[in-house]
C-alpha cells in the first residue's frame, strides 16, 4: 500500500495615485506581487471591433465607439445579423474554427483609453502592465508604437515615461487586438480579456517582472527559513545609498519578523539583494489548510520610504521520489485533479476575479484537490484563489511548439518568444504556494525527434534559471502505441530525463511496466478518461511513485464540441462497411463491462461507466462539424457549476459518496448510443417520464457495497450483487410506473446506504437560489444567482427544460450573463432570459462600485415568480 494594514506613506502614495489619474475609485489588484504604487487600469476603455486602421492615432474619432471596462471578451457577444438558424447569438455555424471554438468568432478589435498625469509626477516612472490580451496585440500610447505581443496567455508591459505628454494634457493608449484564422485547440476568447495596471515609481524601485521571489528552504513544525530576493533598480541619473527592509506578517496580521539591508545602487543599475528571515512555529501552508503569510518590502532612501511591494506567500516543504511519491509538509498526498480550460462559461474568457474564485470553490467542493492549467498559463486572480483555497497547481504554459496544431497558432511566434514568455511567466507565478509543477508543454508534436530534445532542454533550462523550489514536468501522450503499434517512449530517454516527473496522458495501464525498466521515475497521470477514474484512482493509491491522477476535464468548457456528448446513430447490420458501429466501433457496453476489441493498447480500456474500446479515443467525436452542440461536455461540473454524472461517480471512487442513481434517457426505435472515451451514458437523476408508464429503462446504481436491491413503490424489483474487483456499477431494466425509486445498498447483509428519486409535481414556480447576497461594490465581484423550476411541494422538477426564465434587474447592478448547462442552447448569453436545462438557469450578476442594493426578479410563463436582493458594500 501507499506511503505513508497600509502605512501612512503607502496610504498618502495610493491616494496621490488616485487623484494623480481621475479615477473615482479602483480595484484592489488581485495580483498578490502588486500592492498601492499600482493602480487598475480596466475602467473607461473605448472599444470596437472593426479591422480598420488608424486607430492607434491620438487624434483619431472614436466617440461613437462603446465605453467597456476590461476584462473584456468580444466573442461571447450576441453577433449581428441573427436569423436563428445559422446565427444564434454568439455563434456563427460558418466560424473558421467550428467545433473547435464551439461556433463563436474572433476577428479584430480596437480599445481606446485617455489619461492625464500632474506635474508633480513628471520624474516618476510608469509602466503600462497587461496580465493578457488573445492575441497578437499591438500597442501605442500618443501614436507612438510600444509593442507587439503575440501570445494570449503571460502579461507584458511597456516603460511608457518618455512617451507621456506634459502635465495635464490627454495621452491616449490604442490597443489592436487580432484574433483571425486557425490558432487554437479550444476556445480562447478575443480581446483584453485579462487585468491592466498602471504603476508609478521613483527611480529607485523594486523591478516590475519578478521583483519579489520568495522561497522556504528550510522548513519544520518549530521553524521555518523564509529566503526572500529582491531586484532592485535605478533608472535615475545619480547614485543612491539605500535600505532595504523586509517585514513578515502571519496569516492573523501579526509581524513575525523583519530585517534591514544597506546598499549602494549607481545609476542605471539592477542588483539583487537576498535576505533570510527565521519565522518561529510556522502556520504551514497545505490543501487542507493553506495559510497565507505577507512579506511587506521597503525601499528607504535617507530613512523616506520610495518604494514598496508586497507579496503573499506560503511556508511549505515540497519533496518528490519514487519511494514515497509526492509529500508536503513532510506528509503523503495524492494528488486527485482536473484539467481545465480557462473560460468562464457565460462570462467567456473574461478574467473577472470572483468568477476565477468561484471556479476553484466549485472544484474544491467536488473533491478535486488539484488542477492542471491546460494548455496554458492561468489568470493571476485564479492562482490567488488557489493560495487561498487550498489546490495544488500543474502550472502549463504551452500546447505547441516549433511544430503547428493549428496553422495559425503560437508555434509562429514560438522561436523568437518562448525565452521572453517562459521568464515572465515564472517570475509572475513563482510566489504562489499552490504552484507545485511547473509543465512545459502537452502532447507536443516534436517529442520523438532531435528537436524536442532540444527544445526541451531550454525550455527545462530556462524554468530552472528562475526557479529551482519546483518541479518541471511534460505531458506525453504515446500516439503510436494508442494505434496499437509500437512504443515510442523508450526511445527517448534522454528527453525524459530533463524531468522531475513524467506527465503520462491517457496511460495508466504503462504504470507498472515502466517502473521496472525505470524505477526511479515519479509518474503522474496528467489527463485521464472520467469512465476510467476507478482504475486511475486504485492505482495512485497503490504505487507511491505515481502521484494523483488529473480527469479530463473537470469542468465543462466552450469549444471542442460535442467530444464528451454521447450520440444516437442508426443501427445497421454489423456486416455493413457503412455502419458507423463497424468502421469506427464506438458503441458502449452497460456500465461495468468491459468490450474485447482485439489489439487494443491496454491503456484505454478499463471497467468503468460504458467501458469501450481504445478505437473509441477520437474518431467522430473530434469532427469538425457538430453544430448546434457548443462545449465539450466532457466535464464532473457543468457549464454553470453544476454536478454532471461524472462527479457523483468520482464522488463512489473516492467513497466520498456510498451510493448514486440514475437513470438512462430513453433510447429511440432504430438507434443506438455511442459514446466516447471521455463521455458517460445519457443518465440523470430523475423519475419523471410522463407518457412512458410500462416503458423499460436502464438504472445505473454506482457503489462500492456488494449488494444493490432496487425498490419501486415500496416493491423489490431487482437485486445485484456487485463484483468489487471489476466495477462498481450494478445495472437494472426497470418498467417506469411514477412514484419512488429507492437503491438501497447492503454489506454483509446491513444495508449501509440508500438512495431516492421521486416523481415531482408539475413546475409551479421559479427559485432563486444565489451564491452569495452580500458582494462588494466592485466590478470584479460577482453573484451566482440559479433559477429553479420547482414544484408545489419544493422539488426541482428534473425534466423542466424547455421553460424560459426571464430576468430583470433594478439598483446597483447589471446581468453580466446568463446561461445553463445544456450543450446545445445556443442562445443569447447577454439577453436577460434563457432556458431552463434539467430545471435550472442562472443569472450572474455584475455590481456598479456604487454601495447599495440589487434586486434580481425572475418571472416564467404560467409559474409564479421570485425575486432576490442582494447587498453590494
Amino acid at each position: 500500500m501507499k506511503k505513508q494594514k497600509l502605512s501612512l506613506s503607502a496610504l498618502l502614495l495610493s491616494l496621490s495615485l488616485v487623484l494623480l489619474f481621475g479615477f473615482t475609485t479602483f480595484n484592489k489588484p488581485p495580483t498578490s506581487d502588486l500592492n498601492s504604487r499600482t493602480i487598475s487600469f480596466d475602467n473607461g476603455w473605448r472599444f470596437l471591433k472593426d479591422s480598420l486602421s488608424g486607430a492607434e492615432n491620438p487624434d483619431f474619432n472614436d466617440s461613437g465607439w462603446r465605453i467597456l471596462d476590461v476584462p473584456h471578451d468580444w466573442s461571447i457577444e450576441d453577433l449581428p445579423g441573427q436569423n436563428g438558424e445559422n446565427i444564434i447569438g454568439p455563434f456563427d455555424k460558418s466560424s473558421v474554427d467550428k467545433m473547435s471554438s464551439g461556433y463563436l468568432i474572433g476577428g479584430i478589435g480596437w480599445y481606446r483609453k485617455t489619461f492625464t498625469v500632474k506635474e508633480e509626477d513628471r520624474n516618476k516612472v510608469n509602466y503600462l502592465q497587461f496580465d493578457g490580451v488573445y492575441m497578437n496585440s499591438d500597442v501605442w500610447i500618443n501614436g507612438k508604437h510600444l509593442g507587439f505581443h503575440p501570445y494570449g496567455y503571460t502579461p507584458f508591459y511597456y516603460d511608457i515615461t518618455s512617451f507621456l505628454k506634459p502635465a495635464g494634457q490627454a495621452n491616449v493608449v490604442a490597443v489592436r487586438v487580432r484574433n483571425t484564422g486557425l490558432n487554437s485547440r479550444w476556445y480562447s476568447g478575443s480581446g483584453i480579456n485579462r487585468h491592466v495596471w498602471l504603476t508609478s515609481v521613483n527611480p529607485v524601485h523594486i523591478a516590475m517582472a519578478g521583483g519579489l521571489y520568495i522561497t522556504t528552504p528550510e522548513v519544520s513544525g518549530n521553524s521555518a527559513n523564509v529566503k526572500i530576493t529582491t531586484t532592485l533598480e535605478n533608472t535615475g541619473i545619480n547614485d543612491q545609498n539605500i535600505v532595504l527592509q523586509t517585514q513578515l506578517f502571519d496569516p492573523s496580521g501579526k509581524l513575525v519578523g523583519s530585517t534591514k539591508s544597506n546598499s549602494t545602487l549607481s545609476s542605471d543599475q539592477t542588483i539583487k539583494l537576498t535576505q533570510n528571515i527565521q519565522v518561529k512555529s510556522p502556520a504551514l501552508w497545505s490543501i487542507e489548510e493553506p495559510n497565507l503569510y505577507k512579506a511587506k518590502v521597503s525601499v528607504l532612501e535617507d530613512k523616506k520610504e520610495v518604494d514598496n511591494q508586497e507579496s503573499t506567500f506560503g511556508i511549505r516543504s515540497i519533496k518528490i521520489d519514487a519511494n514515497n511519491g509526492l509529500t508536503i509538509n513532510g506528509k503523503s498526498v495524492d494528488l486527485i485533479g482536473g484539467c481545465y480550460h480557462h473560460d468562464n462559461g457565460p462570462l467567456g474568457a473574461a478574467s473577472i476575479d470572483r468568477a476565477e474564485e468561484r471556479k476553484i470553490e466549485v472544484l474544491k467542493k467536488a473533491g478535486f484537490n488539484a488542477i492542471r492549467t491546460s494548455h496554458n498559463p492561468p489568470s493571476p486572480a485564479l492562482l490567488d484563489a488557489c493560495d487561498r483555497l487550498g489546490m495544488v497547481v500543474i502550472n502549463e504554459i504551452f500546447d505547441m511548439w516549433e511544430t503547428p496544431k493549428k496553422d495559425q497558432d503560437y508555434h509562429l511566434n514560438f522561436a523568437e518568444w518562448w525565452q521572453r514568455d517562459v521568464e515572465s511567466w515564472v517570475k509572475r507565478d513563482r510566489n504562489h504556494p499552490s504552484v507545485l509543477i511547473w509543465s512545459i508543454g502537452n502532447e507536443i508534436r516534436e517529442t520523438f525527434d532531435t528537436s524536442g530534445l532540444r527544445i526541451a532542454k531550454t525550455l527545462t533550462g530556462e524554468i530552472r534559471k528562475f526557479d529551482k523550489s519546483r518541479f518541471v514536468t511534460e505531458c506525453f501522450n504515446d500516439f503510436a502505441w494508442m494505434r496499437g503499434q509500437p512504443s515510442k517512449w523508450d526511445s527517448i530517454p534522454e528527453h525524459m530525463a530533463l524531468f522531475d516527473l513524467i506527465g503520462y496522458n491517457y496511460a495508466y495501464k504503462r504504470y507498472e511496466s515502466d517502473h521496472i525498466k525505470y524505477p526511479d521515475r515519479v509518474m503522474v497521470g496528467t489527463e485521464t478518461n472520467p469512465p476510467l477514474a476507478l482504475e486511475n484512482y486504485e492505482i495512485v493509491k497503490k504505487l507511491p511513485y505515481v502521484i494523483g491522477y488529473f480527469v479530463w476535464t473537470a469542468i465543462d468548457n466552450i469549444g471542442e464540441a460535442g467530444v464528451g456528448l454521447p450520440q444516437l446513430r442508426d443501427i445497421v447490420p454489423e456486416n455493413n462497411p457503412a455502419s458507423p458501429g463497424a468502421a469506427n466501433p464506438q458503441t458502449s457496453g452497460a456500465p461495468g463491462q468491459v468490450i474485447q476489441a482485439g489489439n487494443v493498447p491496454q491503456g484505454l480500456q478499463g471497467t468503468g461507466p460504458g467501458a469501450r474500446p481504445a478505437a473509441a479515443a477520437g474518431g467522430g467525436f473530434f469532427r469538425r462539424d457538430v453544430w448546434p452542440v457548443y462545449t465539450n461536455y466532457q466535464g464532473d461540473i457543468d457549464l454553470i457549476g453544476n454536478r454532471k454524472v461524472p462527479s457523483f461517480y468520482q464522488h463512489v471512487v473516492w467513497g466520498k459518496s456510498k451510493v448514486e442513481l440514475f437513470v438512462h434517457r430513453p433510447i429511440p426505435e432504430g438507434k443506438k448510443e455511442q459514446i466516447s472515451n471521455w463521455g458517460f451514458p445519457d443518465e440523470l437523476k430523475s423519475w419523471n417520464w410522463a407518457g412512458l408508464e410500462g416503458k423499460k429503462f436502464t438504472i445505473h446504481v454506482y457503489t462500492r457495497s456488494q449488494l444493490v436491491k432496487l425498490e419501486l413503490n415500496g416493491k423489490i424489483v431487482g437485486e445485484q450483487n456487485v463484483d468489487l474487483g471489476k466495477s462498481i456499477t450494478a445495472t437494472f431494466e426497470v418498467a417506469y410506473e411514477p412514484g419512488t425509486l429507492i437503491a438501497r445498498c447492503y454489506d454483509n447483509g446491513k444495508e449501509t446506504a440508500s438512495q431516492t428519486l421521486k416523481t415531482t409535481g408539475k413546475p409551479a414556480s421559479v427559485r432563486l437560489v444565489a451564491d452569495r447576497t452580500n458582494i462588494r461594490a466592485d466590478r470584479n465581484d460577482l453573484s451566482y444567482v440559479m433559477a429553479e423550476i420547482i414544484d408545489a411541494d419544493g422539488n426541482v422538477v428534473p425534466d423542466a427544460d424547455n421553460i424560459v426564465v426571464n430576468f430583470e434587474v433594478a439598483g446597483k447592478g447589471t446581468i453580466a450573463g446568463v446561461g445553463s448547462g445544456d450543450p446545445r442552447d445556443m442562445s443569447s448569453f447577454q439577453l436577460p432570459h434563457k432556458k431552463a436545462y434539467q430545471g435550472i438557469c442562472l443569472a450572474i450578476i455584475r455590481p456598479e462600485t456604487t454601495p447599495g442594493t440589487i434586486t434580481l426578479k425572475a418571472a416564467a410563463e404560467g409559474l409564479k415568480g421570485s425575486s432576490l436582493v442582494l447587498t453590494a458594500k
